[in-house]
């Protein structure tokens, strides 16, 4: 039979991100991106069909999120992320 300890928490603490902050975060970065993509590929890729168009696309978008904004969003906005109050800015 297993007892809980009168000082264990009574609610779990959150370690990892709060998901629908990871989601808002990484929507409103990833918006612009695609964009931009789109205005630079839809003129050179015209006449292609739209999986090609895509086959281009999801390569630069994936790598874009891999080293640009997951690692950018992680690294100013970690703190918004996890919950925790924002770091002391330093001067």
């Amino acid at each position: 039979m297993t007892t809980l300890s009168a000082s264990a928490p009574a609610t779990p603490v959150r370690s990892g991100p709060i998901r629908w902050r990871w989601a808002l975060l990484t929507a409103v970065a990833v918006y612009p991106a695609i964009t931009a993509f789109l205005y630079v590929i839809f003129p050179l890729t015209e006449g292609w069909q739209l999986w090609q168009r895509t086959l281009l696309l999801v390569p630069l978008m994936v790598s874009t999120m891999v080293y640009l904004i997951t690692p950018a969003i992680q690294k100013h906005l970690g703190w918004f992320i996890v919950g925790k109050a924002r770091p002391a800015t330093r001067n």
